[in-house]
């Protein structure tokens, strides 16, 4: 297939990261890539969708691969997973003799083993420079799910209309959801018996990234969880205590031990980020150490230094954040041109097991199979968010009053700039129309 016609369909049915940011498949695509990498770490715990994806579509999956790595005249293709996925594993070997470019990168079971740069450097070896992209070590990185709509979009001409997402915690029957795109999660957690407690906290998302939403909140293209949670469990606690007091407690207790820095992921890979420099220039109220300052940019967010390493129970990640935010708004950009220092000599160990991250975070108990419902997702009703993904928001193409069939365009987009279509989940009338928001009642 044409880069040309290969881009064009993914962009036309709407395919973005299914499993982070949402960045625009199409734009991905680069004949400059050696290497194409499926990302099936299940990087969150509680998460099950891309293992049970994967086991169920494999072979879909790695026909789209190849057709991938063909178009761009790519070598090779590795599925990164983690053995303990016997399933997807299974699934994936039984069809490996029919495909010449495909093999298996094993991953260890380890958070976060599906951060890009993590699994890029555990599958090749390859190091990403602090804020470069993948295609500069010849890689590009897909998720599963978003493979299996480009899947599709190419041989059943279908555009991404519907999101997988595990719905987990204090609901009576946690489940893998196929859910319609602008369904409500106060939907999703009554199709998973409800909730077993009145005192919950929903989280959008995984335990460690994820953030506080409401019941009302609604599926989009990069949805990959709800965890209803108890009011006092830790990751509700730690994404609901304010920024002031966060502050506050770090300038009295942090002890610069740099445990933060020492399991810190991408330090370890030698990119210049070190949250105990950060929390010492926040707790001291000083910007003198510009430096700590503007490597912020190079934290990826994956929550270890404040979810497990800190044994004062501080917040790097979130006054890190608040750090980066205030640069940006300022204007600052991220430094360009860094060559990340040579892997740390110890980093393998200093690798932090999943099973060790769950039994830190008190979700032990939820950790339980999350069966995957591969039907439809009954809907009356569904919000079309009209920005869905990194870019340039699609814009209305509808009105009050029209119909629409399933996989209609209710969101166009600019031929000139990053991003995608967006489209009707089921057939319906069109209720609502502002600028963020396409509101579709089904007939």
């Amino acid at each position: 297939m044409e880069l040309n016609k290969l881009s064009e369909i993914m962009r036309k049915a709407g395919v973005v990261g299914a499993g982070g940011a949402g960045f625009p498949s199409y734009a991905k695509l680069n004949a400059a890539a050696d290497t194409i990498i499926l990302n099936c770490a299940e990087c969150e715990p509680l998460l099950k969708l891309h293992r049970q994806v994967l086991a169920k579509y494999a072979k879909e999956i790695m026909e789209t691969l190849e057709e991938i790595a063909d178009t761009l005249d790519a070598g090779r293709v590795i599925i990164a997973v983690k053995p303990a996925y016997e399933e997807a594993v299974n699934a994936v070997k039984a069809h490996l003799g029919e495909f010449k470019k495909i093999t298996i990168g094993e991953l260890p079971e380890i958070y976060p083993a599906g951060d890009e740069v993590v699994t890029i450097y555990e599958t090749t070896g390859r190091v990403v420079n602090p804020g470069a992209l993948p295609i500069t070590v010849g890689c590009i990185v897909y998720n599963v799910e978003t493979i299996l709509n480009v899947y599709r979009a190419w041989k059943e001409d279908k555009p991404v209309t519907h999101k997988y997402i595990t719905i987990a915690g204090e609901v009576k029957n946690p489940c893998t959801l196929k859910a319609p795109l602008g369904i409500t999660y106060k939907e999703l957690i009554k199709i998973a018996g409800g909730v077993t407690r009145d005192d919950v906290t929903l989280i959008a998302g995984g335990p460690m990234t994820g953030r506080v939403c409401s019941e009302n909140d609604v599926v989009t293209k990069t949805s990959n969880a709800v965890l209803v949670m108890p009011h006092n469990a830790y990751i509700v606690q730690k994404r609901t205590a304010p920024v002031g007091i966060i502050t506050k407690r770090a300038a009295a207790a942090c002890c610069q031990c740099r445990m933060c820095t020492d399991l810190c992921s991408r330090n370890l890979l030698g990119h210049p980020i070190e949250p105990h420099k950060i929390m010492r220039a926040v707790a001291s109220g000083t910007a003198a150490d510009t430096s700590a300052f503007l490597a912020s940019f190079s934290c990826s967010s994956c929550g270890l230094c404040e979810m497990y390493a800190c044994g004062q129970g501080l917040s790097p990640r979130t006054i890190i954040s608040e750090v980066k935010g205030s640069l940006r708004s300022q204007g600052v950009m991220p430094p360009k041109g860094i060559e990340a220092d040579p892997v740390n000599s110890t980093r393998e160990f200093r690798l932090v097991p999943m099973s060790r991250l769950i039994a830190r975070l008190g979700l032990a108990k939820y950790d339980t199979p999350s069966p995957l419902i591969d039907e439809d997702v009954p809907c009356k009703s569904a919000e079309i968010k009209l920005s869905q993904s990194i870019g340039a928001p699609s814009v209305a193409c509808v009105s009050v009053g029209d119909t629409v069939s399933a996989g209609d365009v209710v969101g166009s987009y600019a031929a000139e700039k990053l991003g995608v279509a967006v489209h009707a989940p089921f057939t319906g009338k069109i209720k609502k129309v502002t600028d963020t928001s396409v509101v579709i009642e089904k007939l």
